[in-house]
């Protein structure tokens, strides 16, 4: 039990904690399997006319999202931190997102609307989450002391990571069937009678996200406290722009966090799109399907787990400037790597041939791919853990809680621009390759604006 600011005390409450964990839990099959590794290539790959015009669209619906959450995203931070009431409104974008995960399973092959119905439920289903996401982080505060924060929000992020192994596994074995066999990795037909012909495997993601979401967000509801409202909506949102308005001058009056916040936003960017496109690129360059692409995201997620047991270490012993720096020239590398490899191609110019009809992993740009994948997902997730440590390093203590929301503000407020202009690009140049060369732009701005940090407190 600890004094908190207003003179009450807090208490930590073990399933408060555990509740609050299990929104990341619920949310999580969103991120990996229709953002990135099923549903986003199933749409590259079969609806669209074109992988590189799947890349293209799916690249201007991740920056419509993008841009809606920039816009929203601080308004709604400042009028939680005003009110007090947090899970009204998860509650409230709860509804919008459940809807937009079901509408994928009805976004079939050959269907005359279903590019649209798929573009659309990806853009509600993103801002609704994460705007929702905004609330959630807003209860952290009140369920452990503050230096019980760092740990709390690890344990969410792991349990983030746990969920998207587990969901990720279960549409590999039960609903995702190769193209060439009709079966699923665990040599079996796909449950539920779902028929491979029409993709249901891989569309049945949609409402299997709604229904984990559904159920296993139930605790957070129960169990999480919620403070009673403080002020009125219209007051709190004049109040909460007025705090975002002085702690952004504030932050501009030190240049080395001014400094820091601007390359988290660019760098964050890259990550955004990275991510959003990574399977759809598999798909279109490589030509697999689902049961390729998750085995790839299972490999991926392990080394980002290993990657974080790693860094944190090194993070307490070298800095967490040096963490994020590496990071992001690992990310350089491997994402140029990446970028030069097709079917028959790796680093541009060394050729060779491509795998046998319905052969796994067996030619060399597949495997290369692989092991580029594998160190990107090492060092993605130290990147972001590394950049919160060291605002902890660099930020005054009095401002410790401003300067997290500028942190979350820089994460977020410009998350459209990279994804846009991957999507312009690969629409311009017809290439996925060029396309996907873009994030390397963002790493590289990213990487020079960090090279000028100091890793000093400020005040």
């Amino acid at each position: 039990m600890v004094t908190v600011p207003d003179g009450s005390t807090l208490k930590t409450d073990p399933r408060a904690v555990l509740s609050w964990a299990l929104y990341d839990w619920a949310a999580q099959p969103f991120f990996t399997l229709i953002t990135t590794f099923v549903f986003s290539p199933y749409f590259a790959s079969v609806l669209a006319a074109t992988p590189e015009e799947g890349q293209s669209l799916w690249g201007f619906a991740t920056a419509a999202a993008g841009l809606g959450i920039a816009i929203m995203a601080p308004i709604l931070g400042s009028v939680a931190d005003a009110t007090g009431r947090r899970k009204l409104w998860i509650f409230v974008f709860s509804i919008p997102f459940v809807i937009s995960c079901w509408m994928f399973w009805y976004a079939e092959p050959g269907g005359s609307n279903s590019i649209a119905i798929a573009l659309v439920a990806f853009a509600v289903g993103t801002l609704s989450i994460e705007i929702a996401t905004v609330f959630n982080n807003a209860m952290m505060p009140s369920l452990v002391p503050a230096p019980q924060v760092g740990r709390l929000s690890s344990f969410g992020w792991a349990a983030g990571y746990a969920s998207a192994l587990i969901t990720l596994a279960i549409a590999l074995l039960l609903f995702s069937a190769d193209s060439h066999t009709g079966k699923t990795l665990a040599g079996i037909s796909p449950v539920l009678g779902l028929d491979p012909a029409t993709q249901e495997g891989d569309r049945v993601t949609g409402p299997f996200s709604a229904l984990w979401y559904a159920l296993f967000v139930l605790p957070m509801f129960f169990f999480v406290p919620d403070a009673s409202a403080k002020e009125k909506f219209t007051t709190a949102i004049r109040k909460g722009l007025s705090e975002l308005h002085a702690s952004l001058s504030q932050a501009r009056a030190n240049r080395n966090i001014f400094q820091f916040l601007i390359a988290n936003m660019i760098f964050k960017d890259g990550l955004v799109a990275l991510f959003a496109f990574g399977g759809i690129y598999s798909a279109g360059q490589l030509g697999w399907g689902s049961i390729e692409i998750g085995i790839f995201g299972i490999i991926v997620i392990i080394t980002g787990i290993l990657g974080l047991l790693l860094a944190g270490p090194m993070d307490d012993r070298l800095g967490a400037r040096p963490v994020i720096i590496f990071s992001l020239v690992i990310l350089m590398i491997c994402g140029l790597g990446m970028v030069s490899i097709d079917k028959t191609t790796v680093f541009f110019i060394i050729k060779t041939q491509a795998a046998p009809e319905g052969a796994q992993f067996a030619s060399l740009p597949e495997q290369v791919f692989i092991g580029l994948g594998a160190v990107i997902g090492s060092v993605a997730g130290p990147l972001q853990a590394s950049s919160r440590s060291l605002l902890i390093r660099l930020a005054p203590r009095e401002h410790m809680s401003q300067y997290f929301g500028l942190l979350a503000l820089s994460g977020k407020v410009t998350s459209f621009m990279a994804p846009l202009a991957v999507g312009i690009v690969t629409a311009l140049t017809g290439s996925q390759a060029g396309g996907m060369s873009v994030v390397l732009v963002f790493f590289a701005v990213g990487l020079v604006l960090m090279w000028g940090v100091k890793e000093q407190r400020a005040g």
